[in-house]
């Protein structure tokens, strides 16, 4: 039909004599049209023949069978091809990445489906269902009919399908309505309204004939890609004025007139009833939309351009200059609020990854929350990342948290604590170091080596000075010295008991009749012992100190919301090394004391010794396994505390009883009792 309309247009007048002109000449110089992209290139297969221009006003996909068909065609707006691409973003916009494509069933179809299905794929949207729809062969098939009908209701139950594509032009929606119309009253009962259709530009809402009572309810809220178009100046005015009876004698204006308001005008040869006839006086904008557009369509916008593009033409072809080729662009798509999702399953949400479900789809998939110390921070993430080393996953794992600095500062409560306790001891051993010089003459401060007696004094004074270095954020300055201070400091003071202990009993040992032991008594070697002990631990700090002295260090690894700033030892080696021979010189003080303890003397200091180095020993051997099971500013308020507490026993359990006699039993301090032995 259409090629012989084609034909009639160039060559028929009076008589039809296909490429014959008879008659007068007929000069047709475009064609603007046709309703499709089927009757296009039906009527360019005729028109590229004699090189007549045609204009179509649709946008659809060219034929890929036959691209001579376009040296004749010329494109009034962009290529289909375009939409495509438009329709990713809208789908990527809203997140709807389950949907399904409703297609006519042609090659304009089959090429959509074709060109489509990758887009989505490549953009990580699924297609959830494809359904063909036969826009003119149904109503001669029942069969093929009812078919289609029995599946068509299946997609619309699925509540996760809320998004579907419509491809095709208006004899598609058209027929895909009287589907859904038509169907089983108990399937359109499940199918919600809130579905949202997506349309290419040459898709459209038409009715006509017996479908003009019917509304597109199914599609309300549908968005369709658009041509721009523009309202033009009195066109309203124009479609009020029309009037099928005139001079035109319009034949096809009547016939629209009879079918778009139901009435037949009157014929004197026949009868009619009144209610039926048309008056002519019939209002255009009382029609419904679908119906008849009072606006100016974009379709109409696209053929009164190419009016005026075929008009400037001609009249620049007559003045010779070059023709010039109008161009129009598509207009971004407006956001569209509150639709419901068209999902396979909801987001993912920060802090769960998606997982892949066994033979479905990608757009089908678990949500797994995130292994520990693993985040994701964005919807539907492929896999969970880790946080940097100084920060930390946060409880639900959608984000990374900076973490804290750990380490012992004096204005928490710990590190106020200790520093006052370390504070109150200094304190303590300064007034006794004081009062033993005060009182240096009497019989009790010159026994056992006044001398050692005010070294082991001082080392303790130094010891609980010392524990202050290991409070507040770690400097580099702080950390190269606070080890080898301690260790050094704490020889002196155990090889000072060493001394006081081995005193007692080479006194005790002159006592005997025929000893040769007295050349050793005196203050050299008491001297000889501190310097000796004190020599070695220096040599082994200066060692330390040189080869890998301590440093500042962080540790990002061992806390899960916090960074121990720390010192680090250097060389784990000497530092153990450091605390061994400590520790042997503490065993030997002990085991010295333990042994002397009984001699008869009334001011044995064995028996406060062996106390105060049992005290010592008892926290030292505590100190390790606890040390070694706690982390950050709590292994340092360890090494604080064991430093306190055994400085604290030697002071108590060796100076309080003398400080008790010097002070409240002045009376015992006197050289009788001193010389004077128990039987």
């Amino acid at each position: 039909m259409t090629y012989r309309t084609t034909l009639d247009l160039l060559f028929k007048l009076h008589r039809y004599f296909p490429n014959y002109e008879c008659d007068m000449h007929k000069n047709v110089m475009a064609i603007i049209g046709g309703l499709d992209s089927d009757i296009s290139f039906y009527m360019a297969n005729i028109l590229r023949l004699y090189k007549v221009p045609q204009f179509p006003y649709g946008s659809f996909a060219p034929k890929e069978k036959d691209a001579t068909l376009l040296t004749s065609f010329f494109h009034r707006v962009p290529n289909e091809s375009h939409q495509y691409m438009g329709i990713i973003w809208l789908l990527q916009h809203f997140g709807w990445t389950w949907v399904g494509v409703f297609a006519a069933d042609d090659d304009r179809g089959d090429h959509f489906l074709r060109v489509l299905e990758p887009l989505l794929s490549k953009n990580r949207i699924c297609l959830a269902f494809t359904q063909n729809i036969l826009d003119r062969e149904y109503a001669n098939s029942f069969d093929v009919f009812f078919d289609i009908l029995s599946n068509l209701y299946v997609p619309f139950i699925d509540s996760k399908i809320n998004a579907f594509i419509l491809y095709g032009e208006s004899l598609t929606s058209t027929a895909l309505n009287t589907f859904l119309l038509v169907g089983d009253l108990r399937y359109k009962e499940n199918i919600s309204f809130r579905k949202v259709w997506i349309m290419t530009a040459q898709g459209d809402f038409v009715l006509s004939g017996i479908q003009k009572q019917w509304d597109f309810e199914f599609f309300h809220g549908a968005i369709v890609f658009k041509i721009p178009s523009n309202e033009l100046p009195g066109f309203s005015k124009v479609l009020q004025d029309i009037k099928p009876s005139g001079e035109h004698k319009d034949g096809f204006l009547k016939d629209f007139w009879e079918q778009a308001f139901d009435c037949t005008f009157s014929n004197a040869s026949e009868s009619m009833d009144v209610h039926d006839a048309c008056t002519g006086q019939e209002r255009l904008e009382s029609l419904p939309g679908p119906l008849f557009e009072m606006h100016m369509t974009s379709q109409s916008y696209t053929i009164y351009n190419a009016v005026y593009a075929i008009g400037h033409s001609l009249q620049q072809i007559y003045s010779s200059r070059s023709s010039q080729r109008l161009s129009k662009d598509f207009k971004h798509v407006q956001p569209w609020q509150g639709l419901p999702l068209s999902r396979c399953n909801d987001h993912c949400k920060p802090g769960y990854r998606k997982e892949k479900k066994k033979g479905e789809k990608f757009c089908c998939y678990n949500c797994t929350l995130c292994p520990e110390g693993k985040i994701t921070n964005q919807k539907d993430m492929e896999d969970c990342i880790k946080c940097s080393e100084d920060q930390y996953p946060s409880t639900e794992r959608d984000r990374c948290i900076p973490k804290s600095l750990n380490f012992l500062s004096y204005q928490e409560p710990l590190g106020i604590s200790l520093t006052a306790i370390a504070l109150s001891f200094l304190l303590t051993t300064s007034l006794i170091l004081a009062i033993f010089i005060k009182h240096k003459d009497t019989p009790l401060v010159k026994a056992n080596n006044r001398d050692i007696t005010y070294y082991l004094l001082i080392s303790l004074l130094l010891c609980f000075l010392c524990s202050l270095l290991f409070i507040g954020h770690p400097r580099k300055m702080t950390c190269f010295i606070q080890q080898s201070a301690f260790s050094i400091i704490f020889s002196v003071a155990v090889s000072c008991v060493l001394a006081k202990t081995i005193t007692v009993v080479v006194a005790f040992m002159t006592a005997i009749p025929g000893s040769n032991m007295r050349k050793w008594v005196g203050k050299r070697l008491a001297n000889t012992i501190v310097l000796s002990c004190f020599h070695i631990e220096a040599a082994i700090c200066l060692v330390w100190l040189v080869t890998s002295p301590p440093f500042p260090d962080i540790d990002t690894q061992s806390l899960t919301r916090e960074i121990i700033v720390q010192c680090n030892e250097g060389s784990i080696i000497l530092f153990y090394i450091s605390l061994g021979y400590m520790g042997i010189l503490s065993i030997i003080s002990l085991t010295v004391a333990f042994l002397a303890r009984n001699l008869p003397d009334s001011f044995n200091e064995a028996k406060f010794i062996t106390f105060s180095m049992l005290v010592f020993c008892s926290v030292w051997l505590s100190f390790i396994p606890t040390y070694l099971s706690t982390k950050g500013k709590y292994m340092v308020a360890v090494e604080v505390f064991s430093i306190l507490a055994s400085s604290a026993g030697l002071l108590t359990c060796i100076f309080f009883p003398k400080c008790h006699i010097i002070l409240l039993r002045p009376e015992l301090n006197n050289k009788h009792q001193i010389i004077r032995r128990n039987i």
